[in-house]
């Protein structure tokens, strides 16, 4: 039997101001490092011991599970893969969510944000937004780097990177915390708990709260819950 916890950054400076972030690199509220604290108590409350943790590049995760191992009073180095960040937006990175929704309508940009295979149009490489032009992703091969996402896209690499790199160390036993974003959490949910690509749109992951889930020795979920039941969302299928 091991445990993951899969857990979405705390709220963002663009969450706050209702952007679209995707690879942008933001970093976290003060009400998203008050989360952060909220998490490391709740998981600490549990009493479980953690031997390896992870998050994507990007800073909201990377400060996001610093805080939690400052609570944990863990010091182990953790690993940062790209595989695991947020989903890229395209041409919507830095628009406000609000503001495009009364230009192209709530239900398209409800399809860019929740659709299975739905991809925005491509983000210019000239744009500051674009990846290649910051500087968390210059030791990144230019030719992983994405212009958009679907979720699809997004599904195949964080699902490819769990079962190479996580999957293996949870059959031997381990217990493993990643801190990633909604996306690439959605994604990792929908293979976990085998959600069809219709259902998926109605998967919704919270900031700062974690979801932790107790697996078996094949990796087949026995239960799982949310530690913050205040902020509970529904898995859809527990």
């Amino acid at each position: 039997m091991s445990f993951l916890i899969l857990i979405r950054h705390g709220q963002s400076i663009w969450n706050l101001e209702k952007r679209f972030t995707g690879w942008v690199d933001v970093d976290l509220t003060e009400n998203g490092k008050l989360e952060a604290k909220k998490a490391g108590k709740l998981i600490k409350k549990k009493n479980i011991e953690i031997n390896f943790y992870y998050s994507s590049l990007q800073l909201r995760a990377k400060n996001t599970l610093k805080i939690i191992q400052e609570i944990l009073d863990d010091k182990k180095s953790f690993i940062r893969a790209w595989e695991l960040n947020e989903r890229h937006y395209g041409a919507l990175t830095g628009l406000n969510k609000i503001e495009i929704s009364k230009k192209l309508g709530q239900d398209k940009v409800f399809e860019f944000r929740r659709s299975w295979d739905t991809k925005p149009d491509i983000l210019s490489k000239e744009s500051p937004y674009h990846p290649l032009n910051i500087k968390t992703y210059e030791q990144l091969p230019k030719e992983l780097i994405p212009d958009t996402e679907s979720l699809k896209d997004t599904y195949e690499r964080v699902v490819n990177y769990f079962q190479k790199e996580i999957k293996g160390k949870l059959k031997d036993n381990n217990n493993v915390l990643i801190s990633a974003h909604g996306n690439s959490i959605r994604a990792l949910c929908k293979n976990l708990f085998n959600i069809d690509n219709n259902e998926i749109t109605n998967l919704e992951i919270p900031t700062g709260n974690p979801l932790i889930l107790e697996l078996d020795a094949d990796t087949k979920i026995i239960k799982c819950e949310y530690l913050d039941k205040d902020r509970a969302k529904d898995l859809l299928v527990f």
